[in-house]
């Protein structure tokens, strides 16, 4: 990994969120506990409902909570790296990476209706009239990625292509839109003829009234992949450290504005709340990871 070229972009949009006044003593880095979150949505839309989702963990952990929108995966695990997050929700792949480099250790996630961890699927599609048929129709045709450190926008869709003869590579004429709704948006407006698109971006387009089914030919789908993990730096003081995984493992988001819900539940968690989480469950990503011979550290 580049250490400088990805300081050099790990510009963040910020707010600081004040939660209750906290115990000499009780909170690292005097008082301030910083929170990162990946770009998988537009910092516009995501910026209000995690300025709130960090009050409310401030408040249950007696805190200052101050929130950071990454301006790439990249990006926050290079802050958690060099000691400037304490909590981090990260996509699976991007978690895998920031475990092995940063500390990263997963804590919590976003609880499914059974009240177990939630999971999401990736797909591979295309559009009506593109001439792609098949997975396999998409060899020398463009294709739309996500970004390089995204496991439903690069890892799994990667991972499709090659189980059906396809180079995620070379075989395809690979674009990173930067987002998923970048890449739902290159697909939409036939800006490319085939990509990724995950159930998650596929719900939210639905809250914002953009996806239509009909406009979309699914060729392949995913297994079930564990949701985004929120993290904590696994060097922080053990009492702390048991303290925010108990905090962010048992999360009420019910607790949130109408509309912070309606995009937590489009977008991650329509259980609205949160459960405990492992390590080991992101171990088949790892799985993939040693399928597709990636080198997490060029990511």
């Amino acid at each position: 990994m580049k250490v400088s070229k990805l300081l050099a972009a790990a510009a963040f949009a910020t707010g600081l969120v004040s939660g209750a006044a906290h115990a000499a003593g009780t909170c690292p880095n005097n008082g301030v506990v910083r929170f990162g979150v990946e770009p998988y949505e537009s910092a516009q839309r995501m910026l209000p409902v995690y300025t709130d989702l960090a009050k409310l963990i401030g408040d249950k952990l007696g805190c200052t909570v101050q929130l950071y929108v990454a301006t790439s995966y990249n990006a926050e695990i290079e802050a958690m790296r060099n000691n400037k997050l304490e909590i981090g929700e990260f996509g699976p792949l991007g978690y895998v990476l920031a475990h092995q480099v940063a500390h990263a250790d997963a804590v919590a996630t976003f609880a499914g209706d059974d009240g177990k961890p939630a999971t999401y699927y990736a797909s591979i599609v295309t559009w009506p009239g593109s001439g792609i048929k098949t997975v396999a129709d998409t060899n020398g045709r463009s294709f739309a990625y996500a970004d390089p450190a995204s496991t439903s926008g690069h890892l799994f869709p990667a991972y499709g292509l090659r189980k059906n003869g396809v180079d995620p590579d070379k075989g395809v004429k690979a674009i990173y839109a930067g987002s998923h709704t970048a890449s739902f948006e290159a697909l939409r407006n036939h800006k490319v003829d085939a990509g990724e698109l995950n159930s998650e971006e596929i719900a939210s387009a639905k809250l914002h009234n953009e996806f239509d089914p009909s406009a979309y030919v699914t060729l392949w789908q995913s297994d079930p992949i564990p949701l985004d993990p929120l993290a904590v730096r696994g060097d922080l003081p053990a009492d702390f450290k048991a303290r925010l995984a108990s905090v962010l493992g048992s999360l009420d988001l019910h607790q949130l504005p109408e509309a912070d819900q309606k995009f937590l539940a489009a977008n991650e968690n329509p259980e609205l709340r949160t459960v405990p989480q492992t390590d080991a469950a992101y171990n088949q990503i790892r799985d993939l990871v040693s399928t597709l011979h990636i080198d997490l550290a060029k990511l």
